[in-house]
């Protein structure tokens, strides 16, 4: 769950740290108050798109960061485990960093990570819903993630069979089409493959040979530099009144009250360690300086190889490494081509043994997509009535493209997947985008949230007014609904229904003031008495009465039974 968030200079927000706590979280205020950017601070700690228009105006970076706390059974240890990251304590810290240059910082427990890491944990921390997601709902392709997330345990087996066979199938495809030109560009292509692996051949190229060169380069160019560099050493050493002479003296000295002190004794013999040690590196520099020598014909013909090199790497890689990778590669692309009837004929074979199993794996998870859907279906009517859809009807369409399975094969399986409503009695099933209102979309999604919740492991829901154009008793079963998705996640709900904030574990009040000439955006944590006065105001707006405040007295009263029950 998300326990605290800091945000700094964003939107219209300087500085503000707000504390969360579990169950049922509500955030209100008047429009423009602030509420959304709120949420649009988790979006983008969560690995949203950052824009430099998000900084607050006159400042040069926007800071957001976020503690959470995750439970032992979390998905993000095996994440940590992947990218090195520490979890102590069972804490995540996510922090983001926009400049008003367009770069964007991100860490995870203080460790630099790229922002599709930072997406990842995120993704597996939050999920937001706004009215944009509620119409992300008419998605075939939305609806098909739902259903498999509906019964995780018993498909992922079986769909991470299906999806390694289906890489297989289209790796074979794609390499068959590579084979798919006709002769004359194959002939083209051959000659230009020979050519260059003439030319790599001639080259004769070693692996490591740009860098070693590169070294030998530096050593002949400066050899004056070195020569004298050792030859300085060697005689700073050796000879009289040099360093030798003297460090030999100082452990002679000190040898003369070896016997009297241990402290002494202990120094003579690092002393004379460290003279020995000196002597065998003098000896050593002094071979080395007579081994070098100058060789110019050797320093010209390393530039011309490097040269010769450098030619090379502007037409086949930046390395001499990876252009040894590029000559495999050619010769593989010239046997390719010079026995092409063969390799087709050996594709041809591939493709056809891995699209039957492809679609006898594919059969397989359609079928446990069905006995999938059948239960969910049950559970979503039954959800149906609570909101006062008795009439609706819900069903999950299974389309079959082609009559022959190698047509429907998609990344997915076999299977067209789109939720069918009917909220009218006598009406037919229909999509969704075909028959649902905008209050009747934000009930499916609040019936899909309370039963996906349980399955997806995600540890803090946040809905941003998917509640609007809802109403009455209506009403009143959202808020009951979102209580009950806040049984199994922290919920944070923007909300504009008296109902939906009644329901509240906990009330944030977002106050937009003017400081200085700016405006900036607070957060308070209201008491009992506070959250009945709000309450009231928005029901009837700023005019309080004894009878609103009593009905807001009563609101909350029936809502605390229901919590009890």
């Amino acid at each position: 769950m998300l326990t605290e968030l800091s945000i700094k200079n964003f939107a219209i927000i300087e500085d503000l740290s707000v504390n969360f706590q579990n169950g049922l979280t509500v955030l209100t205020g008047e429009t423009g108050a602030g509420k959304s950017i709120i949420i649009d601070a988790v979006h983008l700690l969560s690995g949203g798109r950052g824009s430099v228009d998000y900084i607050r105006h006159g400042a040069s970076k926007l800071e957001l960061n976020g503690l959470f706390v995750i439970d032992d059974m979390s998905n993000l240890f095996l994440l940590a485990d992947k990218y090195g990251i520490d979890l102590t304590d069972n804490m995540v810290v996510l922090e983001r960093i926009v400049t008003d240059k367009g770069k964007s910082i991100c860490r995870i427990n203080g460790k630099l990570v790229t922002l599709t890491i930072l997406r990842e944990f995120g993704n597996n921390l939050v999920d937001i819903h706004s009215q944009h997601d509620t119409y992300q709902l008419m998605s075939s392709q939305a609806h098909i993630n739902l259903l498999d997330a509906y019964n995780s345990k018993e498909i992922t087996s079986i769909k991470a069979q299906y999806h390694d066979l289906y890489k297989q199938l289209m790796h074979y495809k794609q390499e068959y089409n590579k084979l798919a030109i006709n002769e004359q560009e194959a002939a083209q292509r051959l000659d230009l493959y020979l050519f260059q692996a003439n030319e790599l051949k001639e080259a004769d190229l070693q692996p490591n040979e740009d860098v070693i060169l590169e070294d030998e380069k530096t050593q002949l160019a400066n050899f004056e530099k070195i020569f004298l560099a050792l030859e300085e050493t060697y005689y700073s050493l050796h000879g009289d009144q040099k360093g030798l002479e003297w460090v030999n003296i100082a452990q002679t000295a000190l040898q003369q009250g070896a016997d009297f002190d241990p402290f002494i004794k202990e120094k003579t013999e690092e002393l004379t360690s460290l003279y020995f040690n000196l002597e065998e590196i003098s000896f050593q520099i002094r071979d080395y300086k007579e081994q070098i020598q100058f060789n110019e014909a050797r320093l010209n013909e390393v530039e011309s190889r490097l040269n010769e090199i450098a030619r090379l790497k502007k037409k086949y890689g930046t390395t001499v490494n990876e252009i040894i990778e590029y000559y495999e590669e050619v010769k593989q692309k010239i046997e390719v081509l010079e026995n092409k009837e063969i390799h087709n004929e050996q594709l041809e074979n591939e493709i056809a043994k891995y699209t039957t199993k492809v679609i006898e794996v594919g059969k397989k998870l359609r079928s446990s997509r069905k006995e999938i859907a059948k239960t969910l279906i049950k559970t979503v009517q039954l959800e149906l009535k609570d909101l006062y859809l008795e009439n609706a009807k819900f069903d999950v369409e299974f389309n079959v493209l082609s009559s022959d399975p190698s047509e429907d094969i998609s990344e997915n399986g076999l299977d067209k997947i789109n939720f069918l409503l009917s909220t009218n009695l006598g009406e037919p099933l229909k999509q969704l985008e075909k028959v649902a209102s905008g209050g009747e979309l934000s009930r499916i999604m609040l019936i899909l949230k309370k039963i996906f919740v349980k399955h997806q492991n995600i540890s803090t829901v946040i809905f941003d007014e998917i509640d609007t154009g809802v109403s009455g008793r209506v009403a009143q079963a959202i808020a009951e609904k979102m209580y009950d998705v806040s049984m199994n996640s922290q919920t944070l709900c923007i909300t504009h229904l008296p109902q939906v904030a009644a329901m509240s574990d906990n009330y944030l009040l977002i106050k937009k003031e003017e400081k200085k000439n700016r405006t900036t955006t607070n957060v308070s944590q209201l008491s009992l008495d506070n959250k009945v006065i709000e309450l009231s105001k928005m029901m009837t707006g700023a005019k309080m009465t004894d009878s609103v405040m009593e009905h807001s007295k009563t609101l909350i009263d029936l809502s605390n039974k229901y919590k009890k029950k």
